[in-house]
């Protein structure tokens, strides 16, 4: 692996680790805000909870070394979690600011995954 894939690599897992952790965190907490906006989507509101467990779990697994089908699992979730967000943003007809998050979140998870070392993919 090249330096450059590798600082690709870290910069963006690192990025998207704070994101999902931040994220997961205002989830796990109900905050008013994000409580609101998930029964406006009519989502059950224990769905914050399990959102923000999954996230928190994920990091580990893409953050702790060896385990490479488990890392595979957890970029799975992290991009069906964020394309879920963005859907859910759209069919709220949200403005298009309220896109940048879980689209940013998205790319870094296509981005970490996509450059990953080799120990850390599977077969």
């Amino acid at each position: 692996m090249s330096k450059r894939n590798k600082i690709i690599y870290w910069v963006a897992t690192i990025w998207l680790s704070l994101g999902m952790v931040s994220t997961g965190v205002v989830q796990v907490m109900h905050i008013k805000e994000e409580t609101q906006f998930i029964l406006e989507l009519g989502y059950p509101e224990y769905l914050l909870t399990l959102l923000g467990v999954c996230k928190f779990l994920g990091v580990v697994a893409i953050l702790v070394p060896k385990f490479p089908l488990v890392k595979e699992w957890a970029y799975a979730g992290f991009f069906f979690m964020m394309s879920g967000a963005v859907f859910s943003h759209v069919a709220m007809s949200d403005p298009l600011a309220e896109l940048f998050g879980p689209v940013l979140l998205l790319v870094l998870t296509v981005v970490s995954w996509y450059f990953r070392p080799a120990d850390r993919k599977t077969g």
